[in-house]
């Protein structure tokens, strides 16, 4: 008999494709992650479940449900704090996610969040849009240089690794990074120094996962070591920074400007923020390109597949 597996959101064609040559495939096709209803209904009502960011299964939820008729959770994304995953293997459910598949595509995203904000891209195309360009000037839309600045990296994982690579190697620039454990060999040259001199970078980047340990990470007292000239840049979990403490740094002129992919309440976005011409904000677009998705589908279909054959999971968490 064919299992019974829920998608939560669309995914590629290629993802589908795949998912149904082996499974009894049901898709939700909403954008909204899942109501309370529909994340009971999905661990008494499927044999596996395909959830992705948002789908928030709980401690509480497993607890709720006692022993769930889902067998996996293969988590469409490298970060899997939407689900407890303690919980989840203590009620007998497998929880995967997707690592390698995302790193490249996020670190892009962190570079051009670094260029867009230093060289104040949304704000110069606002004005052209609007019909305001009244041709150049010397002194027009002055941002700041990048290429030989230091960037400061929290959290020097792949994605960290990744970025750094980019700074270092494709702009000369000097990196320091954070990280909690030691990193004996983060693959270029690079210095491992506490949170605060990382903070005082002139360029800072946030790339830890999302978890109850990074929570607010990247609150007032980081933000305090920021340089007066410092840009601020988030493509890890929105919930790491304390969005309050960001709004006042801003506002305060304690810290130039910021670039954020991810937001603490998403996808409210605070009107604060959108008001700001030094922020470039993007709609958590970290990982969209179409092979880059599809990559991270099929990667989480391996994971349904692994699990339905008896296999070890290639991506468990």
């Amino acid at each position: 008999m064919t299992q019974s597996l829920l998608i939560t959101r669309r995914l590629p064609d290629r993802v589908l494709a795949a998912a149904g040559a082996r499974f009894d495939v049901t898709l939700r096709d909403e954008t909204k992650p899942l109501t309370q209803r529909e994340l009971r209904a999905a661990l008494t009502e499927f044999d596996a479940v395909l959830p992705t960011l948002g789908d928030r299964f709980d401690a509480a939820l497993f607890a709720e449900v006692g022993k769930p008729r889902c067998g996996i959770l293969a988590n469409f994304g490298v970060g899997y704090n939407h689900i407890d995953a303690v919980a989840a293997k203590a009620a007998g459910v497998a929880v995967t996610n997707t690592p390698g598949a995302v790193t490249d595509a996020t670190a892009d995203v962190a570079l051009t969040l670094i260029l867009m904000t230093a060289r104040r891209a949304g704000e110069a195309e606002r004005i052209l849009r609007a019909g305001k360009w009244e041709g150049w000037g010397p002194v027009q839309m002055l941002g700041t240089h990048v290429t030989g600045k230091r960037v400061g990296i929290v959290g020097m994982g792949r994605i960290g690794k990744a970025i750094a690579r980019r700074c270092h190697y494709g702009f000369g620039m000097d990196v320091v990074f954070a990280n909690r454990s030691t990193v004996d060999d983060p693959g270029l040259p690079a210095r491992q120094v506490p949170l605060a001199e990382a903070m005082a970078a002139d360029f800072v980047v946030v790339a830890v996962p999302g978890s109850p340990a990074t929570h607010h990470l990247i609150n007032a007292a980081a933000f305090a070591a920021m340089k007066s000239e410092g840009i601020f840049v988030n493509i890890s979990r929105g919930d790491v920074v304390d969005e309050a403490a960001l709004i006042a740094a801003l506002r305060a002129g304690q810290i130039k400007g910021a670039g954020l992919d991810v937001y603490e309440f998403e996808p409210k976005v605070p009107t604060e923020l959108v008001a700001m011409e030094n922020v470039t904000l993007l709609p958590h677009i970290g990982t969209a390109a179409l092979e880059v998705r599809e990559a991270m589908g099929l990667m989480a279909v391996d994971n349904l597949v692994a699990h339905l054959e008896g296999r070890p999971l290639p991506n468990a968490v």
